[in-house]
């Protein structure tokens, strides 16, 4: 009997990712504190080498605002740098049972519950919830994040996959159950990769009429809409008929962290039940008061959100003018489809090699194979001669490489 080689194995999967152009390279940078988008990159042997950074989820560099920023060094000099263990045993502060307060009251429920990021909150909630319901089916969106799907898989439920965005397929799914079956729907309200958002009232409808519990993934829009930055469900009125809301507090809100928000039975049962917030070390009390600071001060400003968002505009419009494919967008997030892994792994280190331009390559399983992309996130900070070099720096990349542009608009 031949011993197993493990060795092969791994060196096997690597070379597997190398083949199919889609190995993933982690770029080595420091931001500059108070001139974000620019940074330093290291990548390389001549030392840093100044970049502008188009793919940060800091969607409103509230990682640089003095108020984050000064909460955080407040709080280290008051209490100290870690939580001292899980909320249970010492890792439970005033600070996380303030920030809690503050994030149920964003999304206008009882209660909230603070995870160590967003892909622990989705996992843990998903799998606790579907395992506290007796039978429970879940009808997950076909282009819902890995978290949500590994918190559905965990859950060991029966899961439904719906077409994305199609309430008609859902309610096909819905009405196929029995009427005594506990349902789940879990969605997003933003879309990441395509940058589209979900029908929030359509399938609240549908929830309503199939005696369903509603889960929303508001990530990529806490922050980014609605007066006080509750999302999605808050621009559109829905944040009432949607019975757990799960954000993040490392994009738009510049940390770290994730959260649950909803009626205080159910935040008292994930809060018991779930292994993947009791067994796990609180977040560092410096950390949530970085938050903190973040979540009071979008609540009552609007400035960041409305210049995001004319950055965005903006750069959709100078890429579109340029013949360059970018994807149909009606959020913050600017996806330039490319198709294929090798030429978005090339497109992107050429654009930081020779024009100091960071956008990572989107390639499989993150997105299709066949619909890699590069996806851009310009911010408060992008300047319009920011977007016009990357817009030309593009359509060079784009004839280097013999890629097809479109009809100017």
């Amino acid at each position: 009997m031949q011993d197993v080689n493990y060795d092969q194995i791994f060196d096997s999967a690597i070379d597997r990712l190398h083949e199919e152009g889609r190995y993933r390279v982690f770029i080595d940078i420091l931001r500059n504190k108070g001139a974000y988008p620019n940074a330093r990159c290291f990548h390389g042997h001549n030392g840093p080498k100044p970049i502008t950074v188009w793919c940060s989820n800091d969607y409103l560099a509230m990682g640089q605002h003095d108020k984050v920023i000064g909460a955080m060094e407040e709080a280290l000099h008051d209490v100290g740098a870690g939580s001292g263990g899980t909320r249970n045993i010492g890792g439970n502060t005033h600070l996380h049972v303030e920030l809690e307060h503050e994030l149920a009251d964003l999304h206008g429920k009882e209660g909230a519950l603070l995870f160590t990021s967003g892909y622990v909150s989705n996992d843990a909630t998903l799998s606790t919830l579907g395992k506290l319901l007796p039978g429970c089916v879940i009808f997950s969106d076909e282009l819902n994040h890995a978290s949500m799907i590994a918190g559905i898989r965990n859950s060991g439920c029966e899961k439904r996959i719906y077409r994305h965005n199609d309430t008609r397929h859902l309610e096909e799914l819905l009405a196929a159950e029995d009427a005594e079956t506990p349902k789940v729907i879990a969605f997003e309200s933003v879309y990441s990769m395509e940058g589209d958002t979900a029908p929030v009232h359509a399938i609240c409808d549908l929830a309503e009429k199939y005696n369903a519990l509603t889960y929303i993934d508001e990530v990529h829009a806490v922050g980014m809409y609605g007066a006080r930055g509750g999302g999605i469900s808050e621009r559109d009125n829905a944040a009432h008929r949607i019975d757990i809301i799960e954000g993040t507090l490392g994009k738009a809100f510049g940390v770290m962290g994730g959260y649950i928000t909803a009626e205080k039975r159910i935040i008292d049962c994930i809060r018991s039940y779930a292994p993947g917030f009791i067994f796990t070390t609180s977040l560092s009390p410096v950390l949530v008061a970085g938050v903190l600071a973040s979540v009071k001060h979008l609540k009552g400003s609007s400035v960041e959100r409305r210049a995001q968002q004319a950055a965005a505009a903006m750069l959709k419009l100078k890429l579109a003018e340029a013949g360059l494919p970018v994807m149909d967008s009606t959020t913050h997030i600017v996806p330039l489809m490319v198709g294929d892994p090798v030429h978005a792994k090339k497109i992107s280190d050429i654009l930081l090699a020779e024009y100091g331009v960071y956008v990572q390559p989107i390639n499989f399983p993150t997105v299709p194979r066949g619909t890699e992309r590069l996806r851009f996130t310009p911010g408060p900070h992008h300047t319009e001669e920011m977007m016009d070099e990357l817009t030309q720096a593009l359509v060079e990349i784009w004839d280097r490489l013999d890629l097809s542009l479109r009809e100017a608009a």
